[in-house]
């Protein structure tokens, strides 16, 4: 026995063992992937928690987790139950037909899968639909925190919050619950008719199973159901419908469509029930005919009958019939953009101007803004930079300070850090460890320059010196901050962080140890394991510059901040910077938004905030593409710069968006009157809410049906005629410049835009219709809000007037022979001139346009200096070195915009392409002695500038700024010479004629 057992033992052949390796490798790979993921969310729970804004991300993952997980096991759940139901209710016993012979290979093919597809044919459609259920997210938050607008839509009544929060909600569960029911009818379908539950019969027909007859009736019955409420929530569709004259139901869809559509609902839902009913009955023909005429009904009643209404009854008589839903639109869309306050007023501009006439406004005139932000970037860059790591955005911003008791419109930007200046191949740690920030700010004055033409900064330099005060210099947070960095270092131990260059200092810079608590804490290996995964970057780990105290900062850029923390805003593209307490803040304008508020005007906010400004400026971001039937600035932020640290103000708290976010994130979002006094005078207008809103003023200033259905008066931007040739036909970008409108009591700092007529979607005339102005001051430095502000003041010119628009005072500034002349001078040799913003003022009781005129030498490091003044009034133009004597020229000598007496003033103009004529009686010699001074200020002028070249290419600015003055007094000697030639020619061929007149008449 025991023999006999152990040859069978020895008989048995050893089984092959599995190798361990691929298991192991598969289970490896398998914790990567999970702690790649575990990192990414690791990370985001970090950053989330430094800003104390964790709430934020714990609801939001909370909510798509459920929303996920909720739609998955739903969708899964009933095709799996499909399925169930399919393959346990196949007929036991098929008859054998040819047909059923091939369907048997198949399933005897399939039959070995068929567990696994029953396990995994759910998962995956699952996951498709739970996908879909998470990005919802913000749906299903909106609805069960919705809060009421307050204001019902004239159509049916309901609160404007029913389409803004439920139906959308709506509108997701009958699209989820249609999904649920097509796919599982395509899976029942095709499983009965593999098992034989649907199989041709031998009369030509299709046989039916019991299981499948029940089963496809109801899930069919449920679909038209399901349409029933379609056609009952397409009635409210037509509230947001714009494909035709006016956005929102019209007299057709009124009396047509939304009856028809209420009548198909009531169709569906009999056709619906007879489906269901036929799963007991056991016939189709009922629910089948009815469905056949529920087809034909919705064919005719939703669309030929509301057609033929149109074409037949409204077309004819469109005007008066659709007068009360033009209305309807117009109250919508000027109440959804917050444009139903504007101000509206007549101003018929005076075509002359008489001396003296802008003394009223002196004000204004003396803080008119020379400094275009769109071009002095250069200027900055060659004068502040300081090193090359160190640079300024295209665009600066523009801001008011108020300086030696006086606000002072403001040039400003922060002197930010950019990698690319130390170059690509520089090491690790000197980009993630030594250059971590940028350094101060420079701010000059809007309405001033130097002789030469250079800014005239208040606050300027490494350190930062000026008028600013003293204030935490480092910007670790900024437009142009690199990825991320690691900062931070035990106390005593060496600085690594470069601070500023310096010729004081032992090493030639001065190094600095960050201070603050800006960033998640790197100091442990697990927390360098997940940064070193999140940035896919291993020197984290291996460094030995991360130490204990390292922190890393990461998403730097203003407006990616305040997304991050607060996800149902949208951010505005121009954040920008202000010294406030001691700090540079980012301060950063956020808005609600919605498509949901019926008859208002869609806008689709990247084309509507889309000018020459955004396409050539690359530090402002684009809005996103999405459409938008309301907008409000309902949240201020402030970045800072040196922290990150986020703060939001409910700017406009009564805003229902905002309000049920606050609901949904409670605690984030903090009063205004937590704003300081000092960032009060610091918040503006926003310029992309002010983009919008003139979008739409082209029309809606318009509010009679009638000349809104005429679409006689409707106007547009301007195209800006100083864009350069690369940016194209864009509109004119908003200024932000000090300005007393007419009828206004004070002069305040104001977001301001010009209208010319539209003649159709891409044509515009070139004469002014209209002007616009917001009040951006919103408070004084004790922190009080003005009532002031935010106040749209729109100015409507005469219909009967040609008054110059942007583009034709461009035009006459550019025609015009004795400026023609004068440029000629300024653009001798490489020089070249470049034209600055055109600003349009309605003061003086007329309209004033100004016009800086820079020059830029040759060379990569040349930048532009303000050399000339351009000034319009009416017919006449000035152009002189500053503007007083500009705005003289065209006032009779005298504007009245400064404080010299007249006989002053008048003088100024003696050096310009406007001064008197030579009247002293030598006719005959004045034009050779002028010729003379012409050839020798042409000659001093040519001198000038090869000095001034020269200079610039040393380095050498003193000298450059003496040339640059010498240059401009050559020009103003030989302009006013060419005018001594003229008038001398003029005045000796009068005294010819008059002469001859004489002579001829004596016998």
């Amino acid at each position: 026995m025991t023999f006999s057992q152990q040859g069978s033992t020895s008989s048995r052949k050893p089984g092959r063992r599995r190798s361990p390796l691929l298991p192991t490798i598969g289970i490896v790979v398998v914790l990567l992937i999970l702690f790649v993921i575990f990192s990414q969310v690791y990370t985001e729970v970090l950053w989330f928690n430094q800003l104390h804004f964790l709430d934020v991300f714990t609801t939001t993952w909370i909510t798509k987790a459920i929303m996920f997980v909720g739609s998955g096991v739903i969708m899964g759940g009933v095709i799996w139950y499909m399925m169930h139901i399919v393959y346990h209710r196949r007929p036991v016993y098929v008859p054998s037909t040819p047909q059923q012979e091939n369907l048997d290979r198949y399933r005897e093919a399939i039959e070995p899968l068929r567990k696994v597809m029953m396990v995994l044919l759910p998962i995956i459609i699952g996951l498709f639909a739970a996908a879909s259920g998470g990005s919802n997210w913000k749906t299903v938050l909106e609805w069960l925190n919705r809060t009421p607008f307050g204001k019902t839509d004239p159509q049916f009544g309901h609160d404007i919050s029913f389409y803004v929060f439920t139906l959308p909600w709506i509108n997701y569960l009958v699209g989820f619950a249609t999904a649920i029911v097509v796919v599982s009818f395509i899976i029942s379908l095709v499983g009965h008719y593999l098992y034989g539950g649907i199989r041709p019969s031998q009369q030509r027909q299709i046989a039916f199973s019991t299981a499948a007859r029940v089963q496809l009736s109801v899930l069919v019955g449920v679909f038209i159901l399901l349409q029933a409420i379609r056609f009952w929530l397409n009635r409210y569709g037509t509230l947001f419908d714009s494909g035709g004259l006016i956005t929102g139901a019209g007299y057709s869809d009124v009396n047509a469509s939304i009856p028809a559509h209420s009548m198909l609902a009531i169709a569906a839902v009999i056709v619906g029930l007879l489906f269901i009913v036929s799963a007991v009955w056991g016939r189709w023909r009922l629910p089948v005919i009815g469905t056949a005429l529920l087809i034909v009904m919705s064919i005719v009643a939703g669309g030929i009958y509301p057609w033929a209404i149109q074409r037949f009854q409204v077309k004819p008589s469109e005007q008066s019939l659709e007068s009360t839903y033009i209305k309807r639109n117009i109250d919508a869309t000027r109440a959804a953009y917050g444009i139903d306050a504007v101000k509206t007023s007549k101003y018929n501009p005076s075509p002359t101007g008489k001396p003296g006439a802008l003394r009223k406004d002196t004000e204004t005139t003396a803080s008119i803004r020379l400094l275009d932000p769109n071009l002095v970037s250069d200027s900055f860059r060659q004068l502040q930079q300081i090193k090359q790591y160190y640079g300024f955005p295209n665009q600066l911003d523009v801001d008011r300070y108020n300086l030696d008791n006086e606000k002072q419109d403001t040039v400003i930007a922060v002197r930010g850090l950019r990698l690319n200046g130390i170059g690509s191949d520089s090491s690790w740690y000197n980009r993630r460890i030594v250059y971590t920030h940028g350094f101060g700010v420079v701010a000059a004055y809007g309405n001033k320059r130097a002789d030469d033409g250079r800014p005239v900064f208040y606050e300027s330099g490494i350190p930062p010196k000026g008028k600013l005060g003293k204030f935490e210099p480092r910007i670790y947070f900024g437009e142009s901050s690199p990825k991320y960095s690691i900062v931070g270092a035990p106390k005593g131990a060496q600085a690594r962080e470069l601070d500023y260059p310096s010729d004081t200092a032992a090493s030639g810079q001065v190094n600095y140890t960050y201070q603050g608590d800006a960033g998640p804490n790197v100091g442990n290996l697990f927390n360098r394991l997940a940064y070193a995964v999140k940035f896919q970057d291993e020197q984290i780990v291996l460094s030995d510059a991360v130490n204990k105290d390292s922190q890393i900062l990461y998403n730097r850029k203003p407006r990616d901040r305040v997304k991050k923390v607060a996800p149902y805003l949208t951010i505005d593209g121009d954040p920008y910077p202000a010294v406030v307490n001691g700090r540079v803040k980012w301060i950063v304008d956020a808005y609600t938004t919605t498509r949901g508020y019926p008859y208002s005007t869609p806008q689709t906010l990247d084309a509507a905030t889309e000018d020459s400004s955004t396409a050539r400026a690359q530090n402002v971001s684009a809005l996103p593409q999405n459409q938008v039937s309301y907008i409000r600035n309902s949240v201020k932020a402030t970045v800072d710069a040196f922290d990150g640290s986020v703060n939001l103000y409910a700017w406009d708290p009564k805003d229902p968006v905002l309000k049920t976010w606050e609901k949904i994130y409670p605690g984030t979002v903090k009063p205004v009157s937590d704003i300081s006094g000092d960032l009060m005078s610091h918040v503006r207008y926003p310029e992309d809410l002010f983009k919008v809103q003139r979008s739409l003023l082209g029309a809606y200033h318009v509010k009679s049906p009638g000349a809104f259905y005429s679409t006689q008066d409707y106007w547009a931007s301007p195209n800006d005629p100083t864009a350069p040739k690369q940016v194209g036909a864009k509109p004119q970008p908003p200024y932000y410049l000090t300005l007393q409108m007419p009828k206004q009591s004070n002069p305040a700092f104001q977001l301001t835009s010009s209208f010319v007529p539209r003649t159709d979607a891409n044509k515009t005339r070139s004469i002014l219709t209209g002007f616009l102005a917001a009040d951006s001051d919103a408070g004084d430095q004790k922190g009080k809000v003005s009532d002031q502000y935010g106040k749209l003041r729109l100015i409507q010119l005469p219909r009967d007037a040609a008054v110059p628009g942007p583009g034709q005072a461009e035009n006459n500034f550019r025609s015009d022979p004795k400026v023609q002349s004068a440029l000629n001078l300024l653009q001798q040799g490489d020089s070249k001139v470049e034209y600055g913003n055109l600003l349009t003022l309605p003061i003086g009781g007329g309209l004033l346009y100004v016009q800086p005129v820079y020059v830029r030498s040759a060379g990569e490091t040349s930048y532009p200096l303000l050399q000339r003044v351009l000034v319009s009034f009416g017919e006449h133009i000035g152009f002189a070195g500053t503007l007083d004597e500009a705005l003289d020229q065209v006032f009779g000598g005298n504007s009245g915009a400064t404080a010299g007496d007249a006989n002053a003033a008048s003088t100024k103009g003696t050096n310009s392409p406007q001064g008197p004529e030579d009247t002293n009686g030598e006719g005959s010699e004045a034009p050779a002695s002028a010729e003379k001074q012409l050839q020798s200020a042409l000659k001093d002028a040519k001198k000038a500038m090869s000095d001034g070249k020269k200079a610039l290419s040393n380095g050498d600015f003193g000298a450059y700024g003496k040339a640059q003055k010498r240059l401009s007094d050559a020009i103003s000697r030989a302009t006013a010479a060419q005018e001594k030639i003229k008038s001398a020619q003029k005045s000796s061929s009068k005294s010819g004629s008059d002469s001859g007149k004489k002579s001829g008449s004596k016998p």
